[in-house]
């Protein structure tokens, strides 16, 4: 499995993920048409050798560019009713939608992808973890969360690499320029982890096949890629985490995270610790 983060904040999320057989899957598609294909272009992927699209909830940071890629490239369109539903307009009709519920697993290729339900304030929301059947990588991807439930928990457990949100500083947050009826709603349990929420979600899902953790969806005003990576690798340096802490970027893709060798490389370093 390959996983590249193309972009992740409050403007605009997408994340590449490839399996052991070839097979490519975008999950979320929050930036425009174009934008998607500059970023999949930067990393050495062709638009049309994509298989699908996944999306997540109908907010514009996951939805914005799903339909103009799906027609232009011909691609499945993975959406749940509701949010096939809720973001009609950005659909003409003729993509080839597919959908899915939360209680089912799906196959693409190698890939095995499972839908769970979050809390958050969209028409119904989910994060996803990604399996490779072929390679038994496991991949969660979970923003947007609001608050960690016992089904976030479960699902995330056992994850090898985690994309997790940090969406902002509580400091910051109530410190910055959004009205106070914004913050309230970021704030909530409906709304977006903090650093430090994230810190301790992490240190629930920390296992020593962890070998890498990309904090995602962060606030352009009310966080900070430094404090985030200090907060939650604080936590994660407490219980002996050596893989990679990274920080996802708004305006430019992260480099391309090869899960099978990242495995091999950290098992000598976690076999001493047995």
């Amino acid at each position: 499995m390959k996983v590249v983060v193309l972009g992740s904040g409050s403007g605009g999320n997408a994340t590449l993920v490839e399996g052991a057989d070839g097979v490519r899957v975008l999950v979320d598609a929050g930036f425009s048409g174009r934008d998607l294909e500059t970023r999949l272009r930067a990393v050495g992927v062709e638009p049309e050798s994509l298989s699908a699209l996944f999306i997540t909830h109908e907010h514009g940071d996951h939805t914005r560019g799903m339909g103009v890629l799906a027609r232009r490239f011909g691609l499945a369109l993975y959406l749940t009713p509701i949010t096939r539903s809720a973001c009609d307009a950005l659909l003409l009709g003729r993509e080839d939608v597919r959908e899915y519920c939360s209680a089912a697993s799906l196959r693409i290729g190698s890939l095995e992808v499972r839908p769970f339900l979050t809390v958050h304030d969209a028409a119904d929301p989910v994060a996803v973890t990604v399996r490779d059947v072929l390679t038994g990588d496991k991949l969660g991807i979970a923003t947007d969360l609001g608050r960690p439930t016992a089904t976030v928990r479960a699902a995330l457990a056992e994850c090898h690499v985690l994309v997790l949100e940090a969406n902002h500083d509580e400091a910051m947050l109530w410190r910055g320029p959004y009205p106070w009826s914004v913050k309230q709603r970021i704030a909530s349990s409906h709304g977006h982890l903090s650093n430090h929420a994230s810190g301790e979600l992490a240190r629930e899902l920390f296992h020593p096949g962890l070998v890498s953790v990309v904090l995602a969806h962060l606030s352009e005003h009310c966080n900070d890629g430094g404090l985030a990576s200090d907060v939650v690798g604080a936590v994660l340096a407490d219980l002996g985490y050596a893989g990679a802490l990274t920080v996802a970027r708004q305006d430019r893709p992260l480099e391309p995270l090869d899960v099978p060798t990242i495995r091999r490389l950290a098992a000598p370093a976690q076999l001493t610790l047995l």
